[in-house]
């Protein structure tokens, strides 16, 4: 299905300022566990899906201008902010479930989901699990299309990451991680752009509880070589969902050429990068990027999801019928090349 620009002129009359308790979390229990989330708003629904150690507290400030056209929906992933944080699967699958469950619970069939970073590939995930519920996909600065990641990141995925994260939390060191991320701004690195946000989420692991949680999610994404999760190979199943992609050409976390190996991967994406800005473009940049999402959710039609055409695409790659229909080895090949491009 091709995107064909549509407009909603009935949102216009439906725009209205949130209140103030809208923002305020709430909480449904499902599958036993207290699952927590925002919710505001009046019209199509939109997911928020914030990355690891995150919380729906990174869409605060955005959440007042997306909900006078949408009804958005903001949830703390399981093991993040307020939700429980059991001794659980913690895998790009299982929330994709969650996020399936919390929607059905709330009563919402289909969504245009937004996810950053881990929150990228838990809405990819969601996408291919349930594409008959996805409307469109807005990746930001997302994790999943590509082997590299931060460093840091790796080291913490490690045995005895438990006593690293703890240490953290010991007197003096708040102060030590400061003057070295100032230092790091000073220099004008590209992890200095990030640097502020990162240790704020550092900040948010305050016990064993949460720093188990972190770890556990990390470990299912990200190990010693980097990340063990992709979706390059199913990419091409995206032909026909709308599908932006927000990068900042200085993200220190997931490099900017992820996104161009993405947008190569996943058929009639649009990608838009922030310039100057690193892993977190929305808070860098806001009003860009509201306006971004606004404009591109109003002028695309919702993905229009078939069984049949599903099961062309996973023995074509491409429609029946398409002219550039690609035998297997042809598709092999641009994977492999897509893949490599990520990964240099």
């Amino acid at each position: 299905m091709v995107d064909v620009p549509r407009r909603h002129p009935a949102r216009t009359a439906r725009l209205r300022p949130v209140r103030d308790g809208e923002l305020e979390l709430q909480y449904r229990v499902v599958h036993g566990y207290r699952r927590a989330f925002r919710m505001a708003g009046e019209g199509p629904a939109l997911v928020l899906v914030h990355g690891i150690g995150d919380s729906s507290a990174t869409w605060a400030e955005l959440i007042p201008d997306l909900a006078r056209s949408h009804t958005v929906i903001a949830p703390d992933l399981l093991g993040h902010g307020a939700s429980d944080k059991p001794r659980a699967d913690y895998s790009v699958a299982a929330y994709a479930n969650g996020v399936r469950d919390l929607l059905t619970a709330l009563g919402i069939e289909s969504a245009t989901l937004v996810g950053h970073s881990l929150g990228g590939g838990v809405a990819m995930q969601f996408a291919y699990q349930f594409p008959e519920r996805t409307e469109r996909l807005v990746l930001v600065s997302a994790g999943g299309v590509g082997r590299e990641v931060n460093p840091v990141l790796r080291l913490v995925s490690l045995p005895g990451a438990h006593l690293m994260l703890s240490t953290l939390r010991l007197p003096g060191m708040r102060a030590q991680v400061g003057l070295a991320v100032r230092l790091m701004r000073l220099l004008d690195t590209d992890l200095g752009q990030d640097a502020p946000e990162l240790v704020t989420l550092v900040d948010a692991l305050p016990d064993e509880t949460s720093r188990n949680a972190f770890i556990r999610t990390l470990r299912a994404v990200v190990d010693w070589r980097g990340q063990v999760v992709t979706m390059l190979d199913r990419c091409y199943l995206t032909e026909g969902m709308p599908t932006l992609l927000l990068w900042g050409d200085r993200d220190s976390v997931v490099p900017v050429r992820h996104a161009h190996g993405a947008h190569a991967a996943m058929p009639g994406s649009r990608l838009e990068i922030f310039e100057g800005a690193g892993h977190f473009p929305f808070h860098s940049d806001p009003a860009r990027f509201l306006a971004l999402v606004e404009e591109f959710t109003s002028t695309t039609a919702p993905a229009d999801w078939s069984r049949d055409r599903w099961r062309e695409l996973l023995l074509d790659g491409r429609p029946a019928g398409h002219p550039d229909t690609p035998r297997t080895h042809e598709r092999e090949r641009d994977l492999r090349e897509a893949s490599e491009r990520s990964a240099t």
